[in-house]
């Protein structure tokens, strides 16, 4: 029985021991958003036992959720947990983006991409042990999140290593065109431009600036090929023709890239058979060659 009792003793010790932290709803002043923003971090396992630094990968959720989705119903960390071994140790970073779409409106308003890249990134490697670098840096997302990952991505090439959209809201100028009003009204209007728009008046230059397929068209194909992309998407998935559209276009880019069609919708279910996929492909970037 005593031999018993210290083999499970070391079980669950070991297994405690390989759990990372989680650390919820923390927060950070933003002066371009003129309000305190709320993240999500995940540190591995042996973060507080170490003076080591670790790549770190930003993951953004979706439309309606907050910084806690991808732990609440993502189950990021048990994921992360799990594959240890498999993939490089690593700092996720989890911010609340609201419904901002993760850019700056047209109104300047909300300054959500500012806030991202001028504030949120340079705080994270202020107050955590990472390591600073294009490199060790990977963003990816699901839904918004997906469309959020590609406008860091595509606008800001010389910041991350790779990018993984999931399920990513990508529109065709045509989906824009014809789209519902209540869409517009409600979602995109006071992203892009006036509600009430109609029509090809919907493609306004705000539009085309934070289209990600007028962005791949237009951007420097040389730039985007610093970025390493993995892109998934459910074959029932409503978004699954903006995101054929994606792999589309960064074929007539001449742009590398992998494109998964897996069964599925739009859903947490399909997101956590994602994410493991997902370390796995970013955690090429982090190694050294």
């Amino acid at each position: 029985m005593k031999k018993l009792y210290y083999l499970l003793l070391l079980i669950t010790t070991t297994t405690f021991a390989q759990q990372g932290l989680v650390k919820e709803s923390l927060k950070v002043k933003s002066a371009a958003l003129g309000k305190d923003v709320e993240y999500n971090i995940y540190l591995p396992a042996d973060y507080d036992k170490s003076n080591r630094q670790y790549p770190v990968l930003y993951l953004l959720h979706g439309y309606g959720d907050d910084e806690t989705g991808w732990t609440q119903f993502g189950e990021a960390q048990i994921i992360a947990d799990r594959l240890q071994g498999e993939v490089a140790p690593m700092i996720i970073v989890m911010p609340d983006a609201g419904v901002s779409w993760y850019i700056n409106s047209y109104d300047g308003k909300v300054k959500y991409e500012d806030f991202f890249i001028k504030e949120f990134i340079p705080f994270i490697d202020a107050n955590y042990r990472t390591r600073p670098t294009k490199q060790y840096r990977a963003v990816a997302g699901l839904s918004m999140g997906g469309y959020g990952t590609l406008i860091m991505a595509t606008k800001h090439p010389e910041l991350f290593s790779s990018a993984a959209p999931l399920s990513s809201g990508v529109f065709t100028d045509e989906e824009i065109i014809n789209g519902d009003p209540n869409m517009w009204n409600n979602v995109m209007g006071n992203l892009y431009g006036k509600k009430d728009l109609t029509g090809k008046d919907r493609l306004t230059d705000h539009y085309y600036k934070n289209s990600i397929l007028k962005i791949i068209e237009t951007a420097n194909a040389d730039e985007l090929k610093k970025v390493r992309f993995y892109i998934d998407c459910g074959d029932k998935d409503f978004l699954i023709k903006g995101n054929m559209a994606l792999h589309a276009a960064l074929i007539d880019k001449k742009i590398p890239h992998e494109f998964r069609v897996r069964e599925g919708v739009h859903n947490w279910t399909y997101w956590r058979t994602a994410l493991p996929e997902v370390l796995k492909f970013i955690s090429v970037s982090f190694h050294q060659q």
